[in-house]
């Protein structure tokens, strides 16, 4: 991996020169590719989803993903150097707003996490994610050691913290917890001693018996004991699991066909176009569909690995690894919650759940890997 001058004392490299056109004949377009398909695959499977919803969800689906697009192009132009120049600036605007949501925020759904806009609302937790991870790449491809200290290790603890206690305050305790994954990652790569991941662990236990007795809320704590036995309330806080079960397994192999599943349809499953929107897709396509989702995830993810890999400075490793991180313990804590295998929050399922700041989020966060990918050639 080449190096680029300027990059230590807390100094990030700066392109000397933009990179040419004929660059984007090189760029790792599977990543655009895969995210397509499943954004795709996820305006149908909302339509479906809501047709009986009363609410025209996919038409909002499909202009946030408008909208998306027009921000991967914004966060593809601009380099990437820069944008983590101006980290701090996103990062403390990010803590600002979640501040303020606190304060004048939209109530929904036990939480207060939005910014209503007439019909629309704005949840800053979204963007939040994306400005610590900025801001962490910034800080840790500043670091010059191999092995980060323990003082480096508080710092980024620090920076993460922040954003974490914000949003858990909401209540949103899932959208806190997709920054434990980041950190994991971009620690992981910038280079932390064994010692400190088991010390870690062992924290990271602690603080959950702390959570449970004084951060969560009774119907929080409900969920856990209903995944602990789900039989425990069928009716009640169980519910949502059993229904999202049975859709699971009536699909079968190839599903019953797109608009006919019967918990769908029928209303059975709650919250099918956004947190269960996998269980849709397992009713009416099957495990066929639904591996043909999670191959494109995979894709997606193998695609994010060869940018983090190829990239030409830590900057942009750390990057795409903390984006990747936090995109991949999505998937995969979505997908075992629609079959019971952990407890259900609200955290949706990238490019399929429906979702404006999600899904804005998502195309941002394509457009910052694809933006390392291209300018792996500056100064070459």
């Amino acid at each position: 991996m080449r190096t680029t001058s300027g990059s230590i004392s807390g100094r990030l490299p700066l392109p000397e020169q933009r990179p040419r056109l004929a660059s984007l004949a090189t760029v790792h377009w599977g990543v655009l590719a895969a995210a397509l398909a499943l954004a795709a695959a996820g305006v149908f499977a909302v339509r479906s989803a809501s047709e009986e919803a009363g609410a025209d969800y996919f038409a909002r689906q499909l202009v946030w993903s408008a909208l998306g697009l027009v921000g991967l192009l914004l966060a593809f132009g601009f380099d990437y150097h820069r944008l983590l120049g101006l980290a701090p600036l996103f990062y403390g605007a990010s803590l600002l707003a979640l501040v303020a949501v606190l304060l004048v925020g939209h109530e929904a759904g036990g939480a207060v996490g939005w910014f209503r806009i007439g019909s629309v609302g704005i949840q800053p937790s979204e963007f939040a994610k994306l400005a610590t991870a900025l801001m962490l790449a910034r800080y840790l491809a500043s670091l010059a050691e191999k092995r980060l200290g323990n003082r480096h290790i508080l710092v980024v603890l620090a920076i993460a913290a922040a954003p974490m206690l914000l949003t858990a305050v909401e209540p949103d305790l899932g959208g806190a917890a997709m920054i434990v994954p980041m950190v994991a990652g971009m620690l992981l790569v910038a280079g932390v001693r064994p010692r400190l991941l088991v010390g870690s662990a062992a924290a990271a236990i602690l603080v959950a018996g702390l959570v449970w007795n004084f951060g969560m809320k009774d119907y929080q704590r409900q969920r856990v004991l209903t995944f602990l036995a789900p039989a425990h309330d069928p009716l009640g806080a169980g519910y949502q699991v059993r229904q999202s079960k049975i859709a699971v397994g009536s699909g079968q192999l190839s599903g019953r066909g797109y608009g006919q599943g019967t918990q769908s349809q029928l209303r059975f499953l709650p919250a099918r176009h956004t947190d269960f929107i996998l269980a849709v897709i397992a009713e009416e396509a099957g495990f066929l569909g639904v591996a043909g989702v999670l191959g494109l995830y995979a894709a997606y993810l193998a695609s994010c690995a060869t940018v983090a890999t190829r990239a030409r400075d830590r900057a942009g490793i750390l990057l795409v690894t903390g984006l990747a991180s936090t995109f991949a313990f999505h998937v995969v804590y979505n997908s075992a919650m629609v079959i019971g295998l952990v407890p259900v929050t609200g955290i949706p399922l990238p490019f399929l759940s429906y979702g404006g700041s999600f899904t804005l989020a998502n195309w941002v966060s394509v457009g910052l890997v694809l933006g390392v990918d291209f300018r792996r050639y500056v100064n070459r």
